[in-house]
């Protein structure tokens, strides 16, 4: 592929990700509203909120590795992006695979706790003790629902996925089992209620954002709409499969989403060893049985 065109794709699919994520973001305030009854946010809020945040003053920075911590926070979801195939823009996506995105998907996670080291305050210490505890939790059925998926398509290569997708049938139908333990294991990752077991306002004063203000909470708002924007695409990739173009990609990005938000607005928040026991229970044992279903079918 030329080469104008791969850095035109690198620049369009972070900018198309922060696009549709700023969306979600606002899917899933609204959705709060509606459920809670009340009106939710205008449609060009989430922009606000950034515009104001990354206007105000940082009040304090706690040196270099602070910094270097919200890049990664940012920098490990923009490089998911390049890599996972979208309609019209999968010259990249070849040359990675799921392996290469478990590792991606980790490193917004683990700069978190870098940054939050820095810091040195007890409370964002002990959230990112739990962010880490959640994501060692949630990544055990992830990591069987991948094994199974790679082993159904016989690839890794997620362009290669959605081929075999289109011709056949979803991965939803050939298996159902590793779908829903994938989807419970992605809902975790988004870390909210019942997961939200890291930000714990009541106990640790919102755990890792209790140092950020200023443009640190303006890089963990934009963040968090690369985040739901690279979960709904991953599993609307490995079991929707995918969109031969945008308006049928988007809905089931937007559906996926949807799921996990009206989970979170109608579940409390676990307890640290109940969300792990939790995840080690339930999506786990799912997958479990989904993959053997693989394997001797």
């Amino acid at each position: 592929m030329d080469m104008g065109v791969l850095f035109l794709e690198m620049v369009l699919m972070p900018l198309v990700a922060f696009m549709v994520g700023l969306a979600l973001v606002l899917m899933m305030r609204r959705v709060r509203a509606g459920i809670e009854r009340r009106v939710g946010p205008p449609l060009l809020q989430p922009i606000y909120d950034i515009v104001k945040l990354y206007s105000k003053e940082t009040q304090i920075s706690h040196g270099y590795m602070h910094d270097v911590a919200v890049m990664m926070l940012i920098g490990g979801y923009i490089a998911a992006e390049i890599f996972i195939p979208v309609p019209g823009m999968d010259g990249l996506a070849p040359q990675a695979d799921l392996i290469t995105l478990m590792y991606l998907l980790m490193v917004p996670m683990l700069g978190m706790a870098l940054g939050v080291g820095q810091t040195a305050n007890p409370n964002g210490s002990i959230g990112i003790s739990r962010a880490l505890s959640a994501m060692l939790a949630y990544d055990v059925p992830f990591v069987i629902v991948v094994a199974g998926a790679a082993m159904t398509y016989g690839t890794t290569n997620l362009v290669d996925i959605v081929n075999i997708q289109q011709q056949q049938s979803w991965g939803l139908v050939q298996m159902p089992l590793l779908a829903i333990g994938g989807l419970l294991a992605m809902h975790a990752m988004m870390g909210k209620e019942p997961f939200e077991i890291y930000v714990a306002p009541a106990e640790i004063a919102t755990g890792p954002m209790v140092e950020m203000s200023g443009k640190y909470m303006g890089a963990l708002f934009v963040m968090q709409c690369f985040q739901l924007y690279t979960i709904g695409v991953l599993y609307t990739t490995l079991f929707l499969g995918g969109g031969a173009h945008w308006l049928a990609f988007l809905p089931k990005v937007f559906a996926v989403v949807f799921f996990s938000v009206a989970i979170t607005n109608v579940f409390g928040r676990y307890r640290t060893e109940d969300a792990i026991r939790w995840l080690w229970k339930w999506p786990t044992l799912i997958a479990l049985l989904g993959l053997a279903f693989v394997i001797v079918r």
